[in-house]
């Protein structure tokens, strides 16, 4: 079904008051809906007693199960649609039977929301029935998080393990709700299930599948043949084992597994749509696609398949046909926020504009898209010819690159939900990612954030696209330092802090660093920890060496194999190595920040100076300059907005000591890429002293963190003029008219003597003439037009 914006919105509608999917968030509860179903059922008909005897349907649904694992959909439906019938006509007589007639209409529940309600009711008439038919709460509790719902699946199977805390299914069940969530510790929730019965396949492959995703693959072959070993039918293990050969380029241990899961489910669209997954987790989009398709092969009414195929289309670029598969997908389940998310916001998308430039395609909201496209076009290709000729590959083109004013449609547009933290995403060719007037002035640094993706970009491909995240990421914060300007992350009080704690992985697992963090502030410092990497194989190895670690991965080595190729060491010995590197490296700062104890995190000498120093400002500022110096000498590289350099750059400034300001200001506008207020600091100092190319440095800086300030551009093109420097002028006159100034004319008119100026006297007479047409008798551009006309 092909629908728009208002008719997904109705049919949510509808939808919501059969089993409330997750009205704003995947989190949202419907218990209240699920009371109101379960009275609505009582008031239909009293619950039946518990009758022993035998489930007069337990063949038959069992044997529509078994149907839709061969993949004979037809027949599946049919036989859960008999046993509907006979329950809706004469209703169950015990516990079993509610159960099998619940397990019917989740056969019944593909693009049919009252069959969803209908189990959920049969499922809990079961429970109410027995108390001790933990299946059917299991199975309701597997129906919410089916349909996205994980507080009320948890609330499921919470109460079976209240009752019976050892039962390994129901820990599994709620491993897999924690791991929906993000919550909570899903590895260690899934041994207990697995502690509870050593042999539970679905388990084993549970944990296998995880190591697997945090691309720890011998752990994952273990968990997995194990589950093989418990039950060599278990599709779930021979998925993982498949997986990960398909993704490493082993084809004899692919075929057997396709052989192994074809014998037990000879439709094989589960087993390709893991496949897919995968190989998302490795960012192979489009190889996702491929293998999505060829699920659908297998089962044209799988959603996931359907979901997996739609959102890969979208992040190669291939959006038509992207929206196609989503919309299938909707129809079939539209329970999914993902899929409605993300289709509300392709229509919002109609209304951006599209600006093709060189090798770049922006596509931006209609109000910013000439400004951003004037800055960052011209970024991008000079980071385009940098990296290309670094890593030796040139990603295909024209690149495209999405811009959100709102981080949450960004985040729709990358997961499919609001609340992804990160400010931008690479797909390769497709990139995407906040417009700076998307968050507060000083939040984040949006030329940092393009370059970084487009990083991606260079090293997905050169690697085709095998290259660890944790990798990829530490090049790409290592390109930002390359620009200069103070981009790229740099050392920070609370990193040293960790690191003197003994807080940080090793290079060998910092995977996990990513992908299940310990602490808030792990996936950042590991963005950190992952350049510091980098830059000591740099130094250590030189400059191909980086290159060749891509290289080697897209031949398809692992990451042992790749250190012992191109660095000579094992992972063990790179992690002695890079200890050593960085202890050496921030040996000062480590000394000054380390506490009493190893989990001090008080920040030691370095700190406890800052506040001394802070709390004498209003009382004694020469002790307190002379506190901050002694900190500055403590922590040398730290260059944060509250550090000891600002502190003594602004009481410098006051005191008219110029020349020191500005010694001390350099230390946080050469290490801190969104330091608003240093770099106008800056720009003020070095024009007051003359210093007009240092100016335009600071100024430029500024555009980085938030292009929308006028001031900054008029400065800017003055600036530039005086310099010679016409071609800036003209960008920075254009950029004040991209804003939308409150005397358009009059910007029109600067930006036509600014194109004077440069040379492009037609440039200049069409600017003119376009202000003569709202504006006849504006003199000022009149007499510049007859200037052009004498020329």
């Amino acid at each position: 079904m092909r629908c728009s914006a208002s008719t997904r919105s109705a049919w949510l509608l509808s939808v919501v008051s059969v089993l409330t999917p997750m009205a704003l968030t995947p989190m949202a509860a419907c218990g209240q809906d699920r009371a109101a179903a379960q009275q609505a059922v009582r008031v239909m008909s009293p619950i039946a007693p518990r009758v022993p005897g035998p489930d007069r349907w337990a063949t038959e649904i069992a044997a529509a199960e078994a149907s839709t694992r061969r993949g004979e959909r037809r027949d599946a439906t049919q036989r859960a649609a008999r046993i509907a019938a006979a329950y809706e006509q004469g209703g169950a007589r015990n516990s079993d039977e509610y159960l099998s007639a619940g397990r019917a209409y989740v056969l019944l529940g593909i693009g049919n929301a009252q069959a969803v309600r209908s189990a959920l009711a049969a499922f809990d008439r079961a429970t109410a029935a027995d108390s001790n038919n933990f299946d059917a709460q299991r199975r309701a509790g597997e129906l919410f998080l089916e349909k996205y719902n994980a507080p009320d699946a948890r609330l499921s199977f919470e109460g079976i393990l209240r009752r019976s805390p050892t039962d390994a299914k129901a820990l599994l069940a709620l491993a897999r709700v924690e791991e929906f969530e993000g919550k909570g510790n899903p590895m260690a929730t899934a041994r207990l299930s697995i502690a509870s019965d050593p042999r539970y396949a679905d388990a084993l492959a549970f944990v296998a599948k995880m190591h697997r995703d945090a691309e720890a693959y011998d752990s994952a072959r273990v968990y997995a043949q194990r589950a093989i070993d418990a039950d060599s039918t278990s599709t779930a293990g021979w998925s993982v084992l498949g997986s990960m050969a398909f993704l490493n380029g082993d084809s004899a241990t692919f075929r057997k597994a396709l052989a192994a899961v074809t014998a037990v489910q000879p439709a094989l669209a589960e087993f390709y749509t893991d496949l897919a997954e995968a190989s998302v987790r490795q960012r192979r989009y489009t190889e996702s696609v491929a293998l999505a398709r060829r699920a659908i092969g297998y089962d044209s009414l799988y959603v996931p398949a359907y979901g997996v195929m739609g959102t890969n289309q979208l992040r190669i670029g291939q959006m038509a046909a992207g929206r196609t598969a989503l919309e299938r997908a909707f129809a079939l389940d539209p329970f999914n926020l993902w899929h409605k998310n993300t289709l509300d916001l392709l229509d919002k998308m109609k209304s951006f504009r599209t600006i093709d430039r060189g090798r770049f395609r922006v596509v931006a909201p209609q109000e910013e898209a000439d400004l951003l496209a004037l800055y960052v076009v011209p970024l991008l290709e000079q980071a385009y010819d940098s990296l290309a000729v670094r890593y030796g590959y040139k990603p295909p083109t024209p690149i495209r690159l999405e811009f959100y004013r709102y981080h949450a449609d960004f985040s729709v547009r990358t997961v499919g939900l609001a609340g992804l933290g990160a400010l931008g995403v690479s797909f390769g060719s497709l990139l995407a990612m906040d417009t700076p007037n998307g968050r507060a002035k000083g939040d984040f640094n949006w030329g940092s954030t393009a370059w970084h993706e487009l990083t991606h970009a260079f090293t997905l491909g050169a690697s085709d696209h095998r290259v660890p995240r944790w990798l990829s990421e530490g090049l790409s914060v290592l390109e930002e330092r390359r620009v200069g300007r103070g981009w790229g992350a740099d050392a920070t009080v609370s990193y040293v802090i960790a690191m003197a704690n003994g807080k940080l992985r090793p290079i060998s697992q910092l995977s996990d660093g990513f992908l299940r963090p310990r602490f808030p502030e792990e996936t950042q410092f590991s963005y950190y920890q992952a350049s510091l990497f980098c830059e000591m194989v740099e130094a250590t190895r030189g400059a191909a060496a980086l290159p060749a670690m891509l290289t080697a991965y897209r031949d398809g080595m692992d990451t042992p194999g790749v250190f012992q190729k191109v660095l000579g060491k094992t992972p063990a010995q790179i992690d002695v190595e890079f200890e050593a590197y960085t202890q050496r490296k921030f040996a000062q700062a480590i000394s000054a920040v380390r506490g009493t104890s190893p989990n001090d995190s008080s920040g030691g000498k370095f700190v406890a100076t800052m506040r001394e120093a802070a709390s004498k400002m209003g009382t004694d500022r020469n002790s307190a300059r002379q506190l901050f110096e002694q900190a500055r000498t403590m922590f040398p590289e730290y260059g944060g907005d509250d550090g000891p350099a600002w502190y003594l750059a602004e009481m410098a400034g006051a005191a008219g000591d110029t020349t020191l300001a500005l010694t001390m200001v350099e230390q946080v506008t050469s290490r801190n890429e969104t330091a608003w207020i240093a770099n106008m600091f800056e720009a003020n100092l070095r024009e007051k002293r003359g210093d007009k190319g240092g100016a335009i440095r600071a100024l430029d800086r500024l555009n980085w963190i938030w292009p929308y300030e006028p001031t900054v551009h008029t400065r800017l093109a003055a600036l530039a003029a005086s310099q010679g420097d016409h071609a800036r002028a003209v960008l920075e006159r254009r950029a004040i008219i991209a804003i939308g100034p409150t005397d358009l004319l009059d910007a029109r008119y600067e930006l036509a003597r600014a194109l004077r100026d440069a040379g492009d006297i037609a440039g200049a007479r069409r600017e003119l003439l376009q202000v003569l047409e709202e504006a006849p008798s504006f003199e000022k551009a009149q007499t510049l037009l007859l200037e052009l006309r004498g020329k």
